[in-house]
């Protein structure tokens, strides 16, 4: 399905592109592979591309490139839209370490839902998540697709630090913590995957428009991928 967008200035370097606001994987998808068009095209003077839920922020140099070329050359992908695929979306398995460190957090995700903490893992392993964006930490990963069952308030009161790789639910989104931070979400266990290595070529791991599975995995498991430096080969 096309979808059309708007564009408007945003600050001194900044055009935001917005598409109809809501989330759903439809404008996902229109997201993610305008913004992979903008990328391939190479635009001279184009610093960076931050895509969100229903937006794209195109970050550009004025003195190489101005607001109005910008805004006539990003236009023409509007017909070009749709016109095929772009990209390959990645599937990415992230390894959880269920009912660490927090194990009252399952327990109340639990009884929030009436269910086992069996049950909420097996539900929480059983979907596959899209990246719908990469925001708040570096490398923090917003996923959309959580079942209703599980679906749980944050915490009344944030706790100061979270762990990172801590897996938690917020309200009606699920996503992982890639550094120690403070945090509201219920943690539901711990990945030994970094999402976040600032030494690497790449440093963010996950990127909008990719699927995510969990995979529940016990702590010998846990600590071997620990001890490799917690790298993923995508």
């Amino acid at each position: 399905m096309k979808h059309s967008f708007t564009m408007t200035p945003c600050g001194d370097i900044g055009l935001m592109i917005r598409f109809e606001q809501r989330i759903a994987p439809d404008i996902l998808h229109s997201v993610t592979q305008l913004s992979s068009r903008i990328a391939e095209a190479q635009i001279p003077g184009i610093l960076d591309r931050i895509p969100a839920y229903a937006s794209i922020l195109v970050c550009y140099d004025p003195s190489k490139i101005s607001y109005e070329e910008l805004e006539s050359r990003l236009r023409l992908f509007s017909d070009e839209q749709e016109a095929g695929e772009t990209g390959i979306q990645r599937k990415i398995e992230i390894p959880v370490l269920y009912g660490k460190p927090f194990p009252e957090d399952l327990a109340h995700v639990a009884e929030h839902a009436g269910i086992s903490a069996e049950e909420v893992i097996r539900i929480h392993t059983a979907n596959e998540y899209p990246v719908y964006m990469i925001g708040f930490l570096p490398g923090f990963p917003y996923l959309g697709n959580l079942d209703k069952r599980i679906h749980t308030p944050r915490r009344k009161t944030p706790r100061t630090e979270i762990p990172a790789g801590a897996v938690g639910i917020g309200g009606a989104q699920t996503g992982v913590y890639p550094i120690v931070s403070p945090g509201g979400w219920h943690i539901l266990g711990l990945t030994p995957l970094r999402l976040y290595d600032p030494s690497a070529d790449e440093p963010v791991l996950l990127r909008s428009g990719d699927l995510i599975r969990f995979r529940s995995i016990g702590e010998d498991e846990y600590r071997q991928i620990q001890d490799t430096g917690g790298r993923l080969c995508l």
